[in-house]
């Protein structure tokens, strides 16, 4: 069988939004390569280890490769893509370059091609995640996320995943309710779970995110604690949750807090990342209006997290 790698030359800040078109495309992973991994100062504590080749890496901004199979929906597919990604302006993000080249390559060459970015990657004091394929020995009391990488969405190394899995286990209890809107491949619903949390509730619009957290969750054993449903952010959702967590773009996330307030149990947490540092304002005045109280903000490379709490008094109480 013969795939098609398209590779996107463009921005870190639009890596999320065109990773997601791909996977609504069909794409079977997706590869992120981004240039500050060259010269990333990386301790022993969090990090992959494994060389990289310079290579591989653009001079300049960010490729997002991803691979689809060749045949007579290709070219239809790949116009696609491209007026998809070109509609990103509209919500104001910076495309940089905005390059596109699709090239031929075998099925071997496409496992070998993107398998090798793909390694164990400490994220936290706890949380380890390795691909489906790597083996791996935890040490004590580290915890372990198994992904399978190739049903979509990475297997969660980028910026925003790590703030807020670190977020999740800083602010986490045992017993906890979560709420993880716009779950993606479902990571951060099974790091809850590992963490403590006793009832998990993940949201997507995409059912191809649907269907990534479902299998992820039962490679880690999960799936009797994670419910997970194909729904437009928090829309017709009724329920008192102690804790929510989205990692998706900024603009959308504002358009959610007064439901994630509504939502929430007093005092309740919410975990917001995925903001890009233009946009950092925007997203704690908006929280702030909503009656939260922000309680730190962690910044790694372009991208900001905001850890917010439900004031007592916004409950009714």
């Amino acid at each position: 069988m013969k795939w098609s790698e398209i590779c996107i030359h463009t921005t870190n800040e639009a890596v999320e939004p065109i990773s997601n078109i791909l996977h609504e495309k069909g794409a079977s992973g997706v590869v992120i390569e981004d240039p500050a991994e060259l010269i990333k100062e990386r301790d022993t504590f969090f990090g992959e280890v494994y060389e990289l080749n310079p290579d591989d890496y653009p001079a300049d901004g960010v490729h997002v490769k991803a691979y689809l199979p060749v045949n007579s929906h290709l070219s239809e597919i790949v116009e696609d893509i491209k007026l998809a990604i070109h509609h990103l302006q509209q919500v104001d993000i910076d495309l940089g370059r905005n390059q596109m080249t699709v090239t031929e390559i075998n099925e071997e060459e496409w496992a070998t091609a993107w398998k090798k970015y793909y390694k164990p990657v400490k994220i936290s004091e706890k949380i380890t995640i390795i691909p489906t394929w790597e083996s791996y020995n935890p040490e004590e009391d580290e915890v372990v996320i198994e992904l399978d990488p190739g049903m979509a969405f990475g297997t969660g190394t980028h910026p925003t995943t790590a703030q807020s899995i670190q977020a999740i286990e800083q602010y986490i209890n045992e017993q906890d309710v979560v709420l993880d809107v716009g779950c993606g491949s479902g990571v951060l619903s099974i790091a809850s779970g590992l963490l403590g949390a006793t009832e998990v509730h993940a949201f997507d619009l995409d059912d191809v995110a649907v269907k990534s957290t479902k299998i992820n969750a039962e490679l880690n054993n999960m799936q009797d604690l994670i419910t997970v449903k194909q729904n437009n952010l928090l829309q017709g959702v009724n329920m008192q949750a102690d804790m929510i967590v989205a990692n998706i773009l900024a603009d959308i996330i504002v358009q959610f807090i007064a439901d994630a307030r509504d939502n929430l149990k007093p005092n309740g947490i919410f975990i917001t990342s995925g903001i890009i540092r233009a946009k950092q304002k925007m997203v704690q005045e908006a929280l702030r209006e909503a009656g939260f109280r922000i309680l730190e903000v962690n910044e790694t490379e372009d991208w900001v997290s905001v850890v917010a709490k439900k004031n007592q008094e916004e409950s009714g109480a």
